[in-house]
């Protein structure tokens, strides 16, 4: 970095992504910077320089001794191990250590006391809250929403006459025939822990899902008009009971508040749907099985004049852009209930449903709204009203 670069970052004073310190002699303290960063964005710590952008400058000596504390941090202090890169500055005052740290790939990142730091503006704070760490979890891939014990729901929640229907015609055998125990089968069809159902399987095979897990519901609303109305709607309904149910029901809302289209066909046919089933299928599929579990919300659809609006619980999960699930890429955030979906929803589990959708209908956009922790699908209709 040359000292014309820093003297301007110095300008412009601390960030989320550059911070001043005069000096670290506490390997801990150092250990805890180091652990933000890396759960966020990454970023550089300028040592040598004070909060207020004074430049005390440091001695030969001390960039010695600093160079072994960071070591020291880095490699013992911080957990996993991280690989920041110093650099050594030249300025009329005295030297300057810049510390690079990359953002993680390894989230979440602790310090020696198992704490948790995160970025908060130019400051860290430690995390506390239990979802916001579940979540960093979720993001790195070591627990999943869909795997969570549901909130006291046990065997006995179980719908059984429509969980024999639905193992008699995947495996071709009935429950009584496997010689098991219940819970021995569900927990090898990876749906029971501990005695208790994992939120996948009260999802899919529950009764009454609506009293424990009243927030994974989907709510709809068709509105007068193309803006959200306060008080006036044309029909509103909220939806729930098993994935397979809730998916048709809400499939069904959807399509009775759609037009159906003549084209060339006979005025006395039926005529066609002006948005095409196969891709109501794949965004609302998409919606059900991808969501973040997480995040005690419902599946929210509206429908407008101009425009239908499928809102998901929870931002596109680790690096996938939109342009990213546009060409096909996924990630399996609900892996149990993935597995499950393509046996009762119309779903291939291929990564490929949004461009499927795409492909039979070209006007829609896509929104992931990181701020607000939602997904939005804005399904464009035909201005023929």
């Amino acid at each position: 970095m040359e000292p014309t670069e820093l003297l301007e970052i110095v300008g412009r004073d601390e960030d989320s992504n550059n911070q001043f310190k005069a000096n670290f002699h506490n390997v801990d303290s150092l250990a805890a910077e180091m652990v933000a960063f890396s759960n966020s964005g990454g970023g550089r710590i300028f040592i040598g320089i004070t909060n207020d952008g004074r430049i005390t400058g440091l001695t030969r000596p001390d960039m010695g001794r600093l160079n072994q504390l960071v070591s020291n941090a880095a490699s013992q202090s911080v957990r996993p191990p991280i690989n920041p890169q110093t650099e050594n500055v030249s300025l009329p005052d005295g030297l300057v250590m810049v510390v690079t740290i990359q953002k993680g790939i390894s989230k979440p990142y602790m310090d020696n006391t198992g704490a948790i730091w995160v970025k908060s503006g130019s400051d860290k704070r430690r995390v506390t809250s239990r979802e916001e760490i579940q979540r960093m979890y979720q993001n790195a891939g070591l627990i999943h929403g869909d795997e969570v014990p549901a909130n006291g729901m046990t065997i006995g929640d179980l719908d059984m006459d429509y969980f024999r229907s639905f193992f008699k015609k995947q495996y071709g055998e009935s429950l009584e025939e496997q010689n098991l125990p219940l819970n021995t089968i569900l927990e090898n069809m990876n749906l029971l822990k501990d005695g208790v159902l994992k939120v996948a399987g009260a999802l899919l095979f529950a009764r009454r899902q609506e009293f424990y897990l009243p927030a994974f519901c989907v709510k709809c609303v068709t509105y007068p008009g193309d803006d959200i109305h306060a008080s006036e709607y044309r029909d509103s309904e909220d939806i729930t009971g098993k994935l397979e149910e809730v998916f048709n029901r809400s499939l069904g809302f959807i399509t009775r508040n759609l037009r159906h289209i003549q084209y060339d066909q006979n005025v006395n046919s039926p005529g066609r749907l002006e948005i095409p089933k196969i891709t109501l299928e794949e965004l609302l599929t998409n919606a059900l099985v991808h969501r973040d579990y997480f995040v005690l919300a419902p599946v929210r659809i509206f429908i407008f004049n101009n425009r239908i609006e499928i809102i998901s619980p929870g931002h596109l999960p680790n690096n996938l852009t939109i342009e990213n699930i546009k060409k096909g890429n996924s990630n399996i955030r609900n892996p149990i209930l993935t597995s499950f979906a393509t046996k009762i929803l119309p779903y291939r589990g291929l990564g490929n449903g949004i461009r499927r959708a795409i492909k039979e209908y070209s006007d829609i956009e896509f929104e992931d709204d990181q701020a607000g922790n939602a997904f939005r699908v804005i399904i464009r209709r035909s201005s023929d009203k």
